[in-house]
């Protein structure tokens, strides 16, 4: 372990190369601030020092540095965070895709530990948790002074062990409790099929670093098994929390031939980026309905304003999260990371969506539709001696069976609605 005779003077020289460093960036440096610079360097050092002479119990020295680093991203934003080796690695499998825990993904908002969404089929959706549920405790800790990848690492653990969950609920008085077994969490974050002949359903759960490859083989493979061209398509980001950037311009590059995708800004250079459609392998020009809600965020906030500022689909559902932000995971030296908020991003048209969201052109409640049998009404056909037509009856065409689940998705059903109503109105026209 370093010792404080070591990194005192490994703190100084860094003290003497952050002023250079910033000179070599710069064309000009203010003197006052490489002054305030010195200062408030030395100011760390002899605290850092103070504390390791004359706390009252010893104190591990990378301890206080992470601890110091922390405390310098708490001063930022909600989404910029500091990554312990351990979280730098459970980051990584996020991205692959598998991870021990119970699905869901969570952000600081107004210093409250809050659910963005459930990922579909874990634990947490199963248990009923809910898109802006606020986690006051992991088991027997409070969340209320934990950062962001502390309480991941909180939740996250190995298959089979047991978790509860303390939620306060809008609309509900008391604290919910929500018992959940951890399970290995495999997102899978393209599914969809034929809903019903022509029309079809795509869900993306997140962005991970095959979602536009996924997608590209699913849509093939959907018109294939179609056997006639698509006369439209639902693609649900609804309670989708984001993911990797690239896999969000991947995804609305297959829709879009040309054109601009989404750009950012920042302070460095390399964070000012504008990414461009191209006409390579892009979808047909099919009707398009995007379905969004209060837990799609950040790369799905990039899709639903890429395609619906080129005028490719039109949005339908709820207004949507609001993160406008994109976050650069930088490795250290010890294998931790940091997770630092880099850049704003824009939409085609300009708008930044951060803490606004993205309004949708037909908003539409999140209701669950009853499921109850209807009775069915006689018909001539029922009445005993009835007349058969005289014309040959056209062979019903075999549709696949909507689901229980699916027909009590109001905004599902609405957006087919949609779909089968435009494609009425444009065989109309061409009559």
């Amino acid at each position: 372990m370093p010792t404080l005779r070591t990194l005192i003077p490994v703190l100084l020289l860094f003290c003497l190369l952050v002023p250079q460093m910033v000179a070599s960036a710069q064309e000009k440096t203010e003197p006052a601030a490489e002054d305030n610079a010195y200062a408030d360097l030395e100011l760390f050092t002899d605290v850092l020092a103070l504390i390791h002479r004359s706390y009252v119990e010893e104190v591990n020295i990378r301890d206080l540095i992470y601890g110091g680093i922390r405390g310098m991203l708490a001063t930022l934003d909600p989404h910029s965070s500091f990554l312990t080796p351990e979280l730098y690695e459970e980051m990584q499998a996020d991205t692959h895709g598998e991870f021990g825990g119970v699905g869901i993904e969570v952000t600081i908002e107004k210093g409250v530990l809050s659910v963005v969404a459930p990922i579909e089929g874990t634990p947490a959706q199963r248990a009923g948790i809910r898109a802006r549920d606020r986690i006051i405790r992991i088991d027997s800790k409070s969340a209320q002074d934990l950062n962001l990848m502390e309480a991941v690492r909180l939740m996250r653990g190995p298959s089979g062990e047991k978790i509860t969950l303390s939620i306060r609920r809008q609309g509900t008085d008391k604290l919910l409790e929500f018992e959940m077994l951890r399970e290995v969490i495999q997102i899978h974050s393209v599914s969809g099929r034929i809903l019903e002949p022509d029309f079809a359903y795509v869900r993306i759960t997140q962005f991970q670093e095959r979602t536009g490859s996924e997608l590209k083989d699913l849509l093939a493979k959907i018109r294939r098994e179609n056997q006639t061209r698509l006369k439209g398509v639902i693609l649900d980001l609804r309670n989708n929390p984001g993911g990797l950037l690239d896999q969000a311009v991947a995804v609305s590059d297959l829709f879009l031939k040309e054109g601009l995708i989404v750009y950012t800004e920042g302070r460095d250079k390399a964070s000012q980026l504008h990414f461009q459609a191209s006409a390579e392998d892009t979808e047909p020009d099919y009707p398009l309905v995007l379905l969004i809600n209060e837990g799609s965020a950040s790369a799905s906030e990039i899709v639903a304003g890429a395609l619906h500022d080129h005028g490719r689909a039109l949005l339908l559902g709820e207004k949507s999260f609001g993160k406008g932000s994109v976050q650069t995971i930088i490795p250290l030296s010890d294998d931790s990371g940091l997770r630092l908020t880099t850049a704003r991003y824009f939409t085609p048209s300009g708008t930044s969506i951060q803490a606004r969201g993205i309004a949708p052109d037909i908003e539409v409640p999140s209701l669950e539709l009853p499921q109850k049998q209807i009775p069915e009404h006689y018909r001539e056909r029922d009445l005993a001696n009835h007349f058969e037509a005289e014309t040959e009856q056209k062979k019903e065409q075999e549709v696949p069976h909507l689901t229980p689940k699916e027909r009590s998705d109001f905004q599902l059903m609405r957006a087919l609605d949609l779909l089968k109503g435009l494609d009425y109105l444009q065989a109309v026209k061409a009559s």
